[in-house]
């Protein structure tokens, strides 16, 4: 299988299954004298890992990463300095129930990539979905910390913004509360709301999608390039690859269809520092495939898991028709842990196209 590798000059690898010993992510690209902490990659992983509320999946992995190349070590060993090369992390899977798969070996789980991947490779990972499992993502934001130490003062936040049918009331967008509740919701009037009816679709069985928005701020004016290499064309593509994913928009998105031109503009005036000042942000931060200097904001819409136990009806890999039940430890909304996982695509494309922007132009911005 190819194709386990994004970016031009940050350049992230990611490997391992969602049963195997472990995964991990290899960084090529990471420009050298970067320094970080352990506790700076760990803290973005915590925010990741399963089994931390009622409404993720059980399974329990502490997902401490391990980093075992590409830097050098201080005296006290707290500290680690990047010299340039390949820099590679490793995170232990130590909570595998590979016998919870073992009635879905034949059979394809609907919605699953169970199908497709026989279909394509003539065979496939049963335990857990293998190299297509979300478990995968936790290499991605490992990759994700790192990359937020290339491009410094820019902020990177998530927050989930719709469950189901139930938005939050952006009124009460308050930053502050995302780290205050499961849900990462902004809305603190929203979050009794989630907890009923998640606990429905849990007892039920079932699942429920979710929307999460991304905000990046501070993001210097100039990152990307016309044509085949727009800052948000690298977003959007970088977002859609996370698992569950259905739909991506930058900025207005698919409301900007409802808007006249005049609304859509975004008017410029100079301010009293001489700067020119946005008097909107419909385009999300990115003009023309360039960053403008205002926030850079996509939203993410990820499906309904899959793995439920209702029985569905499906075939198996001999043409049988059947109807599957998966058992194991799944999310009712899978949507609530791929804030931290967003975050980490946004990271990455921004250090990519921040070092390729600082490779042609010769700006450090």
């Amino acid at each position: 299988m190819s194709h386990n590798t994004f970016g031009h000059l940050f350049r992230v690898t990611t490997w391992g299954e969602s049963h195997g010993p472990a995964l991990g992510c290899v960084v090529d690209g990471c420009p050298p004298g970067i320094r970080f902490t352990l506790d700076e990659i760990q803290a973005y992983m915590d925010k990741r890992k399963p089994g931390q509320s009622r409404f993720v999946t059980q399974r329990r992995e502490d997902d401490i990463v391990k980093v075992l190349s590409g830097v050098m070590l201080s005296e006290d060993g707290t500290v680690m300095t990047t010299t340039g090369t390949p820099i590679s992390m490793l995170i232990e899977n130590t909570d595998q129930r590979s016998k919870d798969y073992g009635d879905i070996a034949r059979r394809y789980r609907p919605g699953h990539a169970d199908y497709a991947y026989d279909l394509k490779y003539g065979i496939r990972d049963y335990r857990g979905g293998g190299r297509s499992s979300a478990r995968e993502t936790a290499a991605r934001v490992a990759a994700g910390a790192l990359a937020r130490k290339v491009i410094p003062g820019v902020t990177i936040r998530a927050a989930l913004v719709q469950i189901g049918k139930h938005r939050i009331n952006r009124a009460n967008w308050n930053w502050a509360e995302v780290d205050k509740n499961p849900f990462f919701c902004p809305d603190a009037e929203m979050v009794p709301v989630w907890e009923d009816y998640l606990d429905t679709i849990r007892k039920a069985g079932s699942s429920i999608g979710a929307v999460i928005e991304v905000v990046a701020e501070n993001v210097p004016a100039g990152l990307g390039a016309p044509i085949y290499a727009k800052l948000d064309q690298d977003i959007a593509s970088l977002l859609m690859s996370i698992n569950a994913v259905k739909g991506v928009e930058i900025g207005e998105g698919f409301a900007a269809a409802e808007l006249s031109g005049e609304d859509n503009a975004d008017e410029m005036r100079m301010g009293n520092d001489a700067q020119p000042v946005f008097l909107s942000n419909h385009a999300g931060g990115i003009l023309g495939g360039i960053s403008t200097g205002q926030p850079i904001t996509a939203r993410f819409a990820v499906k309904p898991t899959s793995s439920i136990l209702t029985e569905r009806q499906s075939i198996d890999a001999d043409g049988n028709n059947v109807d599957v039940r998966t058992k194991g430890r799944h999310d009712p909304c899978v949507g609530i842990r791929a804030a931290p996982i967003g975050e980490a695509m946004v990271a990455c494309a921004l250090a990519d196209h921040f070092l390729r922007d600082r490779g042609q132009t010769g700006k450090t911005r």
